[in-house]
């Protein structure tokens, strides 16, 4: 008969099951997100793939999106489609251009209200088309965030949603959430949830401003969500 730590080794080695001490190795696989100091703190090295994470931030043009381009590169590199669901303005196609984003995988969608959004975006993740999804979220419940969590797990995609820092109060079911706070220069990240043990103090991660970028954002200040129907990307 086995011995009782030889059977615990072999459920913690075949079985996802995570420890408190440690960030959680995800079950489904992860894009590192180009940021060592982030991919330490991640389980599994990076977003995660199948699952919700929310970006909370008071305003665009702080690095939110800089924060996920990397991983959009590195995706749409290796053939992936990128949709972009309901952003505030339309992509900044010449900085994304310039940063190394092929522009050919990139899907606008517009969305005028939330429920549309909602049903776009779970459209989006059943059709398994897509390996990556940003949404702008300024409000939803929980029992819609489930129902986005689960399609999610349904896809291969990393699903990331944009939405307001008081978002922060309400209970949600996606396993990673961060706040951001421009900081000198930089981007402190606090990491609110993950599957793991919770990180007491923020990352501060320098971001890069793009080139030919207007005011150093990937969003056109040009045309404002109202205008965000037409899908252009130039």
């Amino acid at each position: 008969m086995a011995a009782p730590t030889t059977a615990l080794d072999a459920i913690l080695h075949h079985h996802p099951v995570w420890r408190g001490g440690a960030p959680a190795q995800s079950a489904a696989p992860a894009v590192p997100t180009g940021f060592a100091l982030l991919d330490r703190e991640l389980p599994g090295g990076g977003w995660p793939a199948g699952a919700l994470s929310e970006i909370l931030c008071a305003s665009e043009g702080i690095g939110e999106l800089q924060l996920v381009l990397p991983a959009l590169i590195a995706l749409s590199r290796a053939g992936g489609r990128i949709a972009w669901l309901a952003p505030p303005y339309l992509p900044y196609a010449p900085a994304l251009a310039a940063a190394g984003l092929r522009l050919e995988s990139l899907t606008v969608v517009r969305a005028p209200g939330r429920r549309d959004t909602l049903w776009a975006a779970e459209q989006v993740l059943r059709a398994g088309a897509c390996r990556a999804l940003l949404a702008w979220l300024p409000r939803a419940n929980y029992a819609e965030l489930r129902r986005l969590a689960l399609a999610a797990e349904g896809s291969a995609a990393i699903v990331t949603l944009f939405r307001p820092p008081q978002a922060a109060q309400e209970s949600s079911p996606a396993p990673l959430r961060l706040a951001l706070e421009p900081d000198e220069g930089q981007l402190a990240v606090r990491v609110l949830k993950r599957r793991g043990a919770r990180l007491a103090a923020p990352l501060r991660i320098p971001i890069p401003r793009p080139v030919h970028a207007v005011g150093g954002a990937l969003l056109s200040p040009a045309r404002p969500r109202s205008q965000a129907a037409r899908p252009c990307l130039a």
